[in-house]
């Protein structure tokens, strides 16, 4: 794992004036790129050869410069590194980020500063980790079955790392596992030594607060160093939620938690009191187990079951893009600013207010 220190001397060589803020090409770029501008800052985008028409398609969020490469994992190359420190680049995690290039090559072999605490990717990539990390919060999380002999109820099958969706399936018992498992192998959707995990399936509605955390600028609900932000939170579409459409049949290709897009949510505001308090918990306890914990976005992936109160299933310790939903901001963002302000557009914020502080090294591993 590379060492912080190595990433600190990369930032010591920037120029502070010429700062760029530089991200891959997908998933919840355009959003970052458009935020980074409104801030004021240059933007850097690696983008894929077959893709940049696409993007030019939005010119007010299109990067300033753009580095063209043939995989995502070409940010790893020595000169596609050696060009983002050369452009002073603070580099954003998104989901594609972290699922193309992988954690382990981010933690060992990525030299450009990143914003946030990059060791967060080791708990948020390790469904175990985000179990111990759960506990250590006090959260409500499903129950978990060490293996498919264990399965005695209605149960979830997940895959690790940052799938959308993909390959997820439900199972009522250990034959059902095998039988479908199976099928998702011989149909390409996961591989066969793929880690998972099977979780009780719980009953409700999916809600997924958009959450971020500052440790230098103070607003929303105070904590003891900085403040937690609500900003917006969503709900996931998947093939899955039109099955009703082929009743009285099921068919089979609605059986899909692939998530193909985003629905804007606002929740009861008698619940926002639990959703601060989930998001407080679960930023001191990564500062316990992680320090300095987590930095700037998350989102903590939920049911809630008027019952059981919110069950939390997952956590993206990162920019997710249920986000992009909110460009100009959600209908939470206007009690905290009085602008229109994006996940995209507060990361820059804290990255330019800690440039006007001499903080920048607090927020960059």
């Amino acid at each position: 794992m590379i060492d912080r220190i190595e990433i600190l001397r990369a930032l010591s060589k920037y120029d502070l004036n010429k700062i760029s803020i530089a991200t891959l090409c997908s998933h919840s770029s355009l959003q970052i790129f458009y935020g980074a501008k409104c801030e004021g800052f240059k933007t850097v985008g690696i983008c894929l050869s077959d893709r940049v028409k696409y993007y030019r398609a939005f010119p007010e969020a299109f990067p300033d410069e753009l580095i063209v490469v043939d995989s995502y994992k070409n940010i790893l190359d020595a000169c596609v590194q050696e060009r983002l420190i050369s452009l002073n680049s603070i580099v954003i995690a998104h989901g594609s980020f972290v699922e193309y290039v992988g954690s382990k090559n981010i933690l060992d072999s990525f030299y450009v500063p990143m914003y946030g605490n990059r060791l967060v990717l080791e708990w948020e990539g390790d469904r175990g980790k985000q179990f111990e990390w759960f506990k250590r919060a006090g959260l409500t999380f499903p129950r978990t079955f060490n293996s498919p002999d264990e399965i005695d109820t209605l149960a979830f099958v997940k895959v690790y790392g940052a799938r959308g969706g993909r390959g997820y399936f439900t199972v009522a018992s250990r034959d059902d596992f095998y039988q479908k498992f199976d099928e998702k192998v011989r149909g390409g959707l996961i591989g066969e030594n793929d880690k998972i995990v099977i979780q009780e399936f719980v009953a409700g509605v999916r809600y997924y607060p958009h959450y971020f955390y500052s440790q230098i600028y103070s607003r929303g609900l105070k904590l003891k160093t900085g403040g937690l932000e609500l900003l917006s939170i969503d709900k996931r579409i998947e093939p899955i939620d039109e099955v009703y459409r082929g009743l009285p049949n099921i068919i089979p290709d609605y059986l899909d938690y692939t998530v193909t897009g985003n629905q804007p949510v606002v929740v009861r505001e008698s619940l926002l009191p639990q959703i601060l308090d989930m998001g407080t918990k679960l930023v001191e306890s990564s500062i316990e187990l992680f320090p300095p914990g987590l930095i700037g976005p998350f989102c903590i992936e939920t049911v809630y079951n008027p019952r059981r109160g919110f069950i939390v299933f997952e956590v993206s310790a990162r920019i997710v893009a249920g986000t992009n939903l909110y460009p100009e901001g959600s209908p939470y963002t206007p009690y905290l600013f009085r602008e229109p302000m994006s996940t995209g557009r507060r990361i820059a914020r804290d990255i330019r207010i800690a440039l006007e502080k001499g903080l920048l090294p607090s927020l960059v591993y």
